[in-house]
């Protein structure tokens, strides 16, 4: 017990004097110790990342399928009511959702199928890498748009 109390005093006088010699607050025993415990939290990190991509590739992957069968189904409809069929080359929202969606998907594969540890590709590598991918084109000029916000606000016009 007295050991303890020894070692907690010696390491508050220690901070006291790193806060008094390095300016804006850079104490190096803090900086250790965050570095410590960033690098104990990063496997989970790597893991919830990797958790991530995959829900992310699903989502893509199931928000194509639903929508190219609603877009099949929508295509009979039309046929069986005597309307006329708007071919998918040329509705431009479904080409534009088409065209979205498959960079980000080929993206995703190509980036992170053979990744075996994270610390290859740096974190803000890959947020710039996504940010690029889910950029649309629009007459004007490129503007990033939100990922959730692509999928799930298209509009199929008649």
């Amino acid at each position: 017990m007295k050991a303890h109390q020894d070692l907690t005093f010696v390491r508050r006088e220690l901070d006291k004097q790193f806060d008094k010699s390095y300016p804006n607050n850079v104490n190096p025993c803090k900086l250790v110790s965050r570095i410590r415990r960033i690098q104990e939290e990063l496997p989970s990190l790597k893991e919830q990342c990797r958790e991530l991509l995959t829900a992310k590739q699903d989502l893509i992957d199931n928000a194509r399928s639903i929508l190219v069968g609603n877009r099949s189904l929508l295509q009979r409809l039309q046929a069986s009511c005597g309307l006329p069929v708007i071919r998918n080359s040329e509705d431009a929202a479904y080409m534009n959702l088409v065209q979205g969606l498959e960079p980000i998907a080929q993206w995703l594969t190509t980036k992170f199928a053979n990744l075996t540890d994270y610390e290859e590709l740096p974190l803000h590598k890959i947020m710039d890498e996504w940010t690029d991918q889910v950029k649309l084109k629009t007459e004007n000029e490129c503007e990033a748009e939100d990922i959730n916000r692509l999928l799930f606000s298209a509009k199929f016009y008649n």
